[in-house]
């Protein structure tokens, strides 16, 4: 019973929030001082767990951002669909540790359906082992600790067990327009985080014969870092090709698949992903394209052993359990069951739900843009494969950062900047179930606005 009167409260608050997504402000915008409802000295009395629940509330909502909501293109980040918002919720309420299958047989048997079904909506090979983390950072760094391992044992190192110190040199090999997640996944693992460069073409993707000429420099262990889904561009590495150069190599092949791994799901977008199937490693978001809640994301890896020996520790006190372990595949062991929302978003889409999202998204992100190239003194900078737009507006780099914190301003969508070409560029995502032509043409109308005004 002392859970009622919060959780009610809680639950009255979170609804408002949920139904108000469409048209709230995307942004809380200048001015607001979000540390305010925060502050204060350290409480020397406790308080009711309801009235916590509304103090929050109200400390917190002046500086939320709708980044769940439909007008949000910053960044590459989806919503929560129903069914994973309530999953998410029950989660918090089972508190479920999910790094030992004793610890909950639950959670355990969901991550382990969740993840079949992942690797086969993904083309992922089909005796893959997988893993639950919190996002492509750590799935990245999981995937290349399993190339770690792989590639130092064919050379006849333990690298568990002995450490970098006097290993064979590792020759780790990324395209020019890699992730910043890999460098750091690749400095987490004691490789530096400035490894060397394959050339990449005018959208992002890797050349596969710059990435032969570079592995040509050296001998022994290597790893080559390739990518679905240019973060800036949407363009994919091809993939098949490069693993052709892997393996005439010996190289591990890890893909960073942060959102353009689901065009798989996708039979009209299947195409960019040729190839995948034949990597070592893969990483991807849930909490992106698959609009799971934060924080959520999966690895793959076809060789279980290598992923395993990376991953899996021993102490006396635990007990390892009959069926799949999920600690036995991720960093984290003390870690909350993100399981039960993946599973529930694809029970609630399906096959075919999964792919109608993906390419939903990608008709609205072509619609935005295919608006844009009509406007005088706004360029489209890249070739709409997937779900990504990049812009520049006007003859200065001022003119594109002033459209952009116009459209901020305005309160009516948040799109996120880069540098492309050695420029200034708005990129503009779309990954959200909820958002809709009519959210499109509405941020096209703050676009326009904010271009013109500053055009004038």
């Amino acid at each position: 019973m002392e859970h009622h009167a919060a959780l009610d409260a809680a639950h009255r608050h979170a609804l408002a929030w949920l139904d108000g997504l469409r048209e709230r402000r995307v942004h809380p915008g200048p001015g607001v001082d979000a540390m305010a409802g925060f502050a204060g000295p350290l409480p020397g009395h406790g308080e009711d767990p309801a009235t916590v629940v509304e103090a929050l509330v109200a400390a917190a909502e002046p500086g939320l951002v709708a980044s769940a909501g439909p007008r949000y293109f910053g960044y590459v980040i989806g919503g929560g669909l129903p069914s994973t918002v309530a999953a998410d919720q029950l989660a918090a309420a089972w508190d479920q540790v999910a790094g030992l299958e004793v610890m909950s047989p639950a959670a355990a048997a969901a991550e382990e359906v969740a993840g079949a079904w992942a690797r086969e909506l993904l083309g992922v090979a089909p005796d893959a082992s997988y893993g639950f983390t919190t996002g492509a950072q750590m799935a990245n760094f999981t995937g290349l600790a399993a190339g770690r391992h792989a590639v130092l044992a064919r050379a006849g190192w333990d690298v568990e067990r002995d450490g970098l110190q006097g290993a064979p040199r590792v020759h780790v090999v990324a395209g020019a327009q890699s992730h910043s997640t890999i460098p750091q996944a690749l400095r987490f693992l004691g490789f530096g985080g400035t490894p060397d460069h394959a050339e990449a073409d005018g959208q992002g993707r890797m050349v596969p014969s710059s990435l032969r000429e570079v592995l040509a420099r050296s001998e022994g262990p290597a790893i080559v870092c390739a990518q679905a889904g240019n973060v800036d561009t949407g363009a994919f590495d091809p993939v098949a090709e490069i693993a052709e150069v892997c393996r005439e190599r010996g190289a591990w092949l890890h893909v960073d698949g942060a959102f353009g791994l689901w065009a798989a799901a996708s039979p009209r977008l299947r195409h960019l992903t040729a190839g995948v199937e034949l990597a070592d490693s893969l990483a991807t978001d849930c909490h992106k394209w698959l609009n799971v809640p934060y924080d959520s994301a999966l690895v793959f890896t076809r060789d279980p052993e290598a992923h395993m020996a990376a991953m899996t520790w021993q102490a006396a006190y635990v007990q390892v359990g009959e069926s799949r372990d999920p600690f036995q595949f991720v960093p984290e062991s003390s870690r909350r069951a993100r399981g039960f929302a993946v599973w529930a978003a694809i029970r609630e889409l399906g096959r075919e739900g999964v792919a109608a999202m993906v390419e939903r998204s990608c008709d609205l992100a072509r619609r935005f843009a295919d608006a844009l190239r009509d406007e005088p003194g706004v360029e489209v900078l890249n070739e709409v494969v997937l779900n990504q737009v990049l812009v520049r507006f006007g003859d200065s780099d001022e003119h594109t950062a002033a459209v952009m914190q116009g459209i901020r301003d305005s309160g009516e969508a948040w799109v996120s900047g880069t540098v492309w070409d050695g420029r200034p560029a708005m990129r503009f995502s779309v990954s959200n179930w909820m958002t809709t032509e009519a959210d499109i043409d509405r941020t096209l109308a703050a676009v326009l606005t904010a271009h013109r005004s500053v055009t004038a």
